[in-house]
């Protein structure tokens, strides 16, 4: 007959085989939800980075139903009053393929309008696609259809609402998620192909009472940074292991300069378009709005911090501070590390030879005071079109910022390619939609105007800047 002793360690054995079985029986298109299991974690779960649920595109397809609320939810660990979609502070990210189609339902619960702008991807701007011209009003339902093209761009996008003069109160509280289109994988050798995925939504929330604050937001105040809504989780990585990370800026206006201790990150994507060739650096500035896609290799068995370090805006800007944004925990059994390609990674877009139709210069300005924010010393108005391209030409822009803080620029639509900072030739790798101009500074891009026509905008992507004024429409003719 067994002990009690025996028993109990009997018992406890199948409980854990059990459990591990159940960990492996994983499938997707990342392979993130497994890695837990197959890592033996010294961390508890409930510390472990969360992926967001995902909600995937089958046979071309993918319908979503988007319910905005404000409702208690989880947020840094605590139960905070938020702004959110289908009860997440962290809501699904959505996985398309280049060709699909979206149809998306939103039902919009709030006392107040809003809407939902697709950041980055190259789609219509007209109709019930990708347009910010329109308000669904409190209680009402709006379909959106999206119609993506064959040749978009693979890699990490956002959505979020862009409810004008609102939008950076709505994100501020928690209206914002992550978008991917897939097809990065095919241009990375075999053996890395199946590696490790993690999406690394970058949100920040101030606090005001038991809720996300929404209103009078000081962009220089003291906020707390999540990833994924989490305060400093813990991401697993085996000693040597490669994993893909999906670094998005997905809040309403602060500013990151991502840095991994000890690490260099590899950069196969920036703003949703691969990289012509592989680069490395210590350290990534992601301006509000901006993404990469990185490659991040396991150190030795430890401890590191993924921090976002110091960076000050301007004179006229913000301080932001050093923070701790998670901890890499590198334990298990070591893997050789892979060989990072550093040819030839992908094929881009290169404009440097192009025809250009029309040269414009754009000026970003704003008040003594910080309090109203221009382009071309106009403010925002839905009903005036500022600038006239004409479809399937190429045109070049010198954007100039004549304040005392940087601002991050964003166009929608078509990305574009960005040529030169203050006078020295820029050699960047892709095509990009966001991008800061400097203090006193300018830098100059050029676009194609392909594919769709209709209104739509460029702006700061600083909420607070675009609410107060820092928008223009622009209208894409045949």
């Amino acid at each position: 007959m067994l002990s009690r002793s025996k028993l109990l360690c009997l018992t406890t054995g199948l409980i854990l085989a059990i459990v591990a079985l159940m960990s492996g029986c994983t499938s997707g298109r990342s392979a993130s939800q497994s890695s837990s299991a197959l890592q033996a974690p010294s961390v508890a779960r409930s510390s472990l980075l969360q992926e967001p649920a995902q909600m995937v595109s089958h046979n071309g397809f993918l319908h979503v139903d988007l319910l905005v609320e404000r409702r208690k939810v989880e947020v840094g660990g605590r139960k905070r009053w938020a702004l959110t979609y289908n009860g997440s502070y962290m809501p699904p990210t959505l996985r398309i393929r280049p060709g699909d189609k979206l149809d998306l339902t939103m039902k919009n619960t709030l006392d107040e309008g809003t809407n939902l702008h697709v950041h980055g991807l190259h789609v219509s701007p007209r109709g019930h696609s990708d347009n910010v011209f329109i308000h669904i009003h409190p209680g009402r339902t709006w379909h959106y259809s999206y119609r993506f093209p064959d040749s978009l761009r693979p890699g990490t996008y956002w959505y979020h609402s862009h409810a004008h003069p609102m939008s950076a109160p709505q994100v501020a509280g928690g209206m914002s998620g992550v978008l991917i289109v897939d097809g990065l994988r095919p241009y990375l050798p075999a053996n890395l192909r199946h590696i490790t995925e993690h999406v690394i939504g970058l949100k920040d929330f101030q606090v005001q009472g038991d809720a996300v604050k929404t209103q009078h937001l000081h962009i220089g105040a003291p906020t707390n940074r999540t990833v994924n809504g989490q305060l400093n989780p813990n991401i697993l990585i085996r000693p040597g292991e490669t994993q893909l990370w999906r670094l998005a800026n997905i809040s309403a206006n602060i500013y990151y300069k991502v840095h991994l201790q000890g690490q260099r990150f590899h950069v196969i994507a920036h703003d949703g378009t691969p990289v012509d060739r592989i680069w490395t650096a210590d350290s990534l500035l992601l301006a509000a709005g901006a993404r990469f896609d990185v490659l991040v290799q396991g150190g030795p068995a430890g401890r590191t911090q993924l921090q976002t370090l110091a960076y000050n805006t301007g004179p006229g800007g913000n301080k932001f501070p050093k923070a701790t944004l998670a901890t890499l925990v590198s334990e298990g059994p070591a893997q050789r590390p892979a060989t990072l390609p550093t040819s030839t990674f992908a094929p881009t877009t290169d404009l440097s030879h192009a025809r250009i139709a029309v040269r414009r210069t754009i000026v970003f300005s704003e008040n003594k005071k910080g309090t109203k924010f221009y382009i071309n010393g106009k403010q925002f108005d839905p009903n005036r079109v500022d600038i006239r391209a004409k479809l399937n030409t190429v045109e070049e822009w010198t954007v100039r910022n004549v304040s005392d803080e940087e601002h991050s620029f964003h166009v929608h639509v078509n990305k574009f390619q960005l040529m030169s900072i203050n006078g020295h030739p820029h050699h960047g790798h892709g095509l990009q939609d966001t991008a800061s101009i400097p203090v006193h500074g300018r830098f100059v891009i050029r676009t194609r105007f392909s594919n769709y026509t209709g209104k739509t905008v460029l702006h700061c992507h600083i909420l607070n800047h675009e609410d107060d004024g820092m928008m223009a429409v622009l209208e894409i003719v045949k």
